[in-house]
């Protein structure tokens, strides 16, 4: 029984170690998981290259199959596959402090990166069948934030436009729901390559945002100078202020993601004379959780992987994310 560490007091991806793990006694309570695959996200690149004060397991995101349950365990069996949710304690209703704080592969909160991993039974929840176990890795911070920013919080509708930045995982869950609902979906990425693979996917518009640097003017172009209904929000200080430009009249902004950094000034004189609600978006509860899972289920949505690495090519995976080449997402397979 292996796990991998980020090693405390270390900085970068080669804080990452291998370590021998230890099986202990289930509680009254709680499964063993055997972890089948696992996911990266861009917080898991942030939480390497800031380093830990205290050993820790990281990656939210993972996908295996129930080993064993604990004595007062009725919703799960061994034989279930299972993901993880990512705010173990955050099962419906609002976040607050407390739920917030135990997100899992964050300090203090061990996460998937482990071949075996314990924890209360209704921090695991059942994945739809039609997917693979690589697939549903995928699901717990990614798919999930797509869906609370587009249909929890992002109320989008069909025959509305949404502007939709990258191709990443965050991204591409948002063009597959947004085309399900019927929603006209504009695109952004840095490359002619990776707009085309989106086209294929039913990107409605595409902009070359390397080429088109004030993107804002061509959403604005391709919306008879509307602006979007709803912004997908994934850059961070370094796009907000465009943002903020390309949405209508009382638009909307599903703030998600800090990929251009956490710096940046904005004026917020747009949001007061467009009217627009900006609403910051962080996953979401077990209950959209369970939400997301019977849309993908009913709908038979397949999450989109880029490349897959095995165990021993943990730091690799890394690397490949930190790269940016990715068109999805990246998944390591423990199995």
């Amino acid at each position: 029984m292996k796990k991998y560490i980020i090693e405390p007091g270390q900085k970068g991806i080669d804080a990452l170690q291998v370590r021998e793990m230890t099986p202990r006694q289930l509680k009254p309570g709680e499964v063993c998981v055997r972890v089948q695959a696992v996911a990266l996200n861009f917080r898991d690149l942030i939480t390497v290259n800031r380093g830990v004060k205290q050993e820790l397991i990281p990656l939210s995101d993972g996908a295996g199959e129930v080993e064993e349950v604990g004595s007062e365990v009725t919703d799960l069996k061994a034989g279930d596959r299972v993901v993880g949710i990512f705010f173990p304690l955050w099962q419906s209703g609002d976040i607050d402090a407390a739920k917030f704080s135990t997100a899992r592969g964050g300090t203090p909160t061990d996460g998937m990166l482990a071949q075996y991993v314990y924890g209360p039974a209704n921090s695991f929840l059942k994945f739809p069948a039609h997917l693979s176990d690589a697939e549903a890795s995928t699901l717990p911070c990614a798919g999930l934030t797509a869906w609370n920013a587009l249909i929890v919080q992002g109320e989008l509708k069909s025959g509305e436009t949404v502007l939709i930045m990258g191709t990443g995982g965050v991204a591409l869950f948002a063009l597959q729901l947004a085309k399900n609902i019927g929603a006209r979906a504009i695109l952004l990425s840095s490359t002619d390559q990776k707009l085309e693979k989106a086209r294929q996917m039913g990107a409605d518009e595409l902009i070359n945002y390397t080429t088109t640097p004030n993107w804002e003017s061509a959403v604005l172009q391709k919306t008879s100078q509307i602006g979007a209904d709803l912004i997908l929000e994934l850059g961070g200080g370094g796009t907000l202020a465009r943002s903020l430009e390309s949405a209508k009249i009382n638009g909307r902004i599903s703030l998600v993601g800090v990929l251009t950094g956490f710096d940046g000034q904005v004026n917020p004189l747009p949001i007061l004379r467009k009217s627009l609600s900006v609403k910051g978006i962080y996953v979401g509860s077990g209950d959209m959780q369970k939400q997301f899972h019977a849309a993908l289920e009913q709908n038979r949505i397949h999450p989109v992987i880029d490349r897959t690495f095995n165990f021993g090519q943990v730091k690799e995976a890394y690397e490949y994310l930190q790269s940016g080449r990715h068109f999805g997402k990246i998944v390591i397979q423990l199995d």
